[in-house]
């Protein structure tokens, strides 16, 4: 049965149109006269929220011991939270735990939301380890790299987040080839590095500005590679990760490229004010997540919480947040069926207030909250 929603402003993924037209039967958008209308209290409808960088949900973090059936959970616990799709990420961990995750993810293979898995490292720079065990960092090896390539046919997608300290050109072009979106983070590179990283095939940098080297007049860093050479980069709108002038200095130097990412940690969808991460406590105070000596461990911030910040913060305009949580994730992943709202497309919509708030989920037309 055809549904028409109206009654808000709509942003199908390019545009923000002053009222909604949005029809869907099916589990689709489609344009066949509808059978019944929907009245929306004002504010936006836009494409389901995609979120590249979630770590945790439920009071449970990503680890080699989570299971289909966890993912399921984490997925339905996330787009009650706005993310109708992620992709679970495992922070730096072991061979064994990186191994048992991709089985895990094949297995759940067709969940509603999963849309395959984000690898933060275990490849990564020891000088930039942030809130990552420095036991567990090692450079890549080539039962690693086969590991990776032999993963990415059996997921939707997978993206590694590597460090040029850790893996060579070579690594990333076999990776590139393999079809795995290679992101740079967690790196104290310079500029030459990270731009012989991007000839190789690195496309995209992991939560921009935080653990990585930093933009210097001399030494630009990857931090300059990332907004010089117009990579796609997450960037976490908080408040706490990221200055909003250096989101404005971050949004002006590469318009186009920038998504957002939440890296949600095991609080999210709980009210839990602490957790466990590789034995360490990670304390929920204040809107932020760190370990006891301050260091920030990842985020306590949902999508439409991001994208709230960033028009408050930034003064970016509505539309182009939007579709920093929308299309823009979907391209990197190469998903033109998601991060619309055109005839055809997934019926996966949100629906914010006019301050942002979450007001409502739907996937496939079924409304969840």
């Amino acid at each position: 049965m055809p549904i028409r929603y109206t009654g808000a402003a709509l942003f199908d993924g390019t545009r923000l149109h002053p009222v909604a037209d949005l029809t869907v039967a099916d589990g689709k958008v489609t344009d066949s006269a509808a059978t019944e209308t929907v009245f929306l209290s004002g504010g936006y409808l836009l494409p389901g929220l995609l979120d590249l960088q979630v770590n945790g949900a439920g009071g449970q973090m990503i680890s080699g011991r989570t299971t289909p059936a966890d993912l399921r959970a984490f997925c339905e616990t996330h787009a009650r939270l706005g993310a109708t799709g992620v992709l679970p990420t495992l922070i730096t961990d072991t061979a064994e735990a990186t191994a048992a995750l991709i089985d895990a993810a094949a297995g759940a293979a067709g969940t509603p939301g999963l849309l395959g898995l984000h690898l933060e490292g275990p490849h990564l720079d020891p000088r930039r380890k942030g809130a990552h065990d420095p036991a567990l960092i090692r450079p890549m090896t080539d039962d690693d790299l086969n590991r990776l390539c032999e993963g990415r046919k059996r997921l939707p997608a997978l993206l590694v987040t590597v460090a040029p300290a850790s893996v060579t050109p070579e690594q990333i072009a076999t990776l590139t080839r393999a079809g795995v979106i290679v992101s740079l983070g967690h790196s104290d590179c310079t500029h030459a590095e990270a731009q012989a990283a991007i000839a190789a095939g690195a496309r995209c940098v992991t939560h921009l500005f935080n653990a990585m080297s930093q933009l210097q007049h001399r030494e630009p860093g990857l931090v300059g590679a990332a907004l010089e050479g117009g990579l796609n980069g997450g960037l976490i709108a908080d408040g706490h990760h990221v200055h909003p002038a250096a989101m404005r200095v971050a949004l002006a130097a590469n318009p186009a490229g920038l998504y957002l990412v939440t890296d949600a940690m095991a609080v999210a969808g709980t009210d839990q004010t602490e957790f466990t991460l590789g034995g360490r406590r990670i304390l929920r105070r204040d809107g932020r997540l760190t370990l006891e000596d301050g260091t920030l461990a990842g985020a306590d911030l949902t999508l439409p919480q991001a994208i709230g910040n960033l028009v408050a913060m930034t003064g970016t305009l509505p539309e182009t947040a939007f579709a920093m949580a929308t299309s823009r994730p979907a391209a990197v992943l190469g998903r033109a069926d998601l991060g619309h709202l055109q005839h055809g497309a997934a019926a996966d919509f949100v629906h914010l207030g006019a301050d942002f708030s979450l007001q409502g989920v739907w996937r496939a037309g079924a409304r969840l909250i």
